[in-house]
């Protein structure tokens, strides 16, 4: 089977959905619009109760799930000021039959939410666009229609073998799945396979790093431009310390990325801003080197600092600024201490997925992104990989113009039902 075509009511789900504002609260603002992502999930599971599937969790969990150090501070800060933050921002769960064993259950996830950005959702010439397209709904949608013919095909499906999906939300805007697929792999909603609907080419990914936040912030007196030495300039130091953090971070241990994103002081022209921010967004592929790359940001911030006092002591109109940068500098952390997904050895599924399935990996040496996927990192007898078609950056995933195209879509679809068939047979025996 080269491709499952879309029916046109799978068409019609997936505009819809691409139509339904799913943006994060942590993406618009915590004063913006509500999701939709109840309605999201509940369209999606009408369609998958015409399969055989019920719901077997819809809601979002209780608030202590975020009372956790490693909760990145954005999503605890919004939790306390927004009573509604978690109640509109629920997950759902789908089962097809009765549970089953977890050595004989199959678990999809797939994320409902989106960045911010949506754009009137479209079909044409045999492509979809919209926000979501590719990063995540296409995907979800593909993979119910890869449901609909496996059910079709395969008796034992939902009887002998279990079908788990996974419809999260607070995978965007940095949220790291702390209120959405953590608390359900906690709940025990996961099985043998795991498999995350993220844009990964048709490969398998069965590794995902995780991330963690650093801001650095000024906090200094502002001058007049026709006395610029009267303050802390922090356009100058910022920008000193982005250059030089970038170049001493960059490349320091293997399998670590350093991402120099924001840097903010003031718009005007005529006065010396006294406070700013400088955000570093850090990614690890273990959690042993995102400890290591923690301690180097904070050492190389010291040097750094250390170094514009150097440069910058007798340079008129800076001289206050370099005395007393160290004082007015600090280093905060927004997030830290996640999970990444360690790819670990699985002959068993490994053999499955690849030798007898057929799917390919995605080669080592090529970089992973970060995803909800490293909430399973370690769990016992449990095998996960990130696993979905399309580009992160040929779909524009998180860009102006997303798009997916129904033949990658549907080309998905078709690798699944060889999934599922492979794995009924072998943990059931000949279907």
């Amino acid at each position: 089977m080269r491709s499952v075509p879309f029916l046109p009511a799978e068409r019609d789900l997936l505009l819809h959905l691409l139509e339904l504002r799913t943006e994060g609260l942590l993406e618009v603002g915590l004063d913006g619009p509500r999701p939709q992502l109840a309605e999201a999930q509940r369209a999606y599971a009408e369609a998958a109760a015409d399969l055989g599937f019920a719901v077997l969790h819809h809601g979002s969990p209780d608030p202590s799930v975020l009372d956790r150090a490693d909760v990145p501070r954005t999503v605890r800060e919004a939790m306390a000021d927004t009573p509604d933050f978690l109640e509109s921002q629920p997950s759902m769960v789908l089962r097809l039959g009765p549970e089953l064993p977890r050595e004989r259950t199959v678990m999809f996830n797939a994320h409902l939410d989106t960045v911010s950005g949506w754009e009137p959702p479209r079909y044409v010439d045999g492509r979809f666009h919209g926000r979501g397209a590719i990063d995540d709904k296409g995907p979800a949608v593909a993979l119910l229609a890869a449901l609909r013919v496996a059910v079709d095909r395969l008796p034992g499906l939902g009887r002998t073998t279990g079908v788990l999906i996974q419809l999260v939300a607070g995978e965007e805007g940095g949220a790291m799945g702390t209120f959405g697929t953590r608390p359900l792999i906690e709940q025990g909603f996961y099985g043998r396979l795991n498999l995350f609907c993220e844009p990964t080419g048709s490969r398998l990914l069965p590794r995902s790093t995780a991330a963690m936040t650093a801001r650095v912030t000024v906090d200094g007196l502002d001058s007049i431009d026709d006395r610029p030495g009267g303050g802390h300039n922090a356009s100058v130091l910022l920008g000193y310390l982005a250059q030089h953090l970038a170049e001493r971070l960059s490349g320091r241990y293997d399998g670590t990325r350093v991402c120099v994103a924001g840097l903010r002081t003031g718009p005007l022209h005529n006065r010396v801003y006294g406070t700013g921010e400088l955000l570093l967004n850090l990614a690890y592929e273990h959690a042993e080197v995102g400890q290591r790359l923690e301690k180097a940001t904070a050492a190389e911030l010291g040097s750094g600092l250390a170094d514009f006092t150097r440069r910058f002591s007798s340079v008129t109109d800076f001289e206050l600024t370099a005395a007393e940068a160290a004082g007015v500098t600090r280093l905060e952390w927004l997030k830290r201490g996640l999970p990444a997904l360690v790819q670990r050895p699985d002959s068993w599924a490994e053999s499955l997925l690849g030798e007898v399935v057929g799917l390919p990996f995605v080669p080592e040496e090529e970089p992973s992104f970060t995803c909800d996927a490293i909430w399973l990192d370690g769990l016992p007898d449990a095998y996960t990989a990130v696993y979905g078609p399309g580009d992160l950056d040929r779909n524009n995933a998180h860009a102006q113009d997303e798009f997916a195209d129904a033949s990658e879509l549907e080309v998905f679809a078709a690798s699944v039902v060889t999934l599922l068939t492979h794995f009924t047979r072998a943990t059931n025996g000949p279907i």
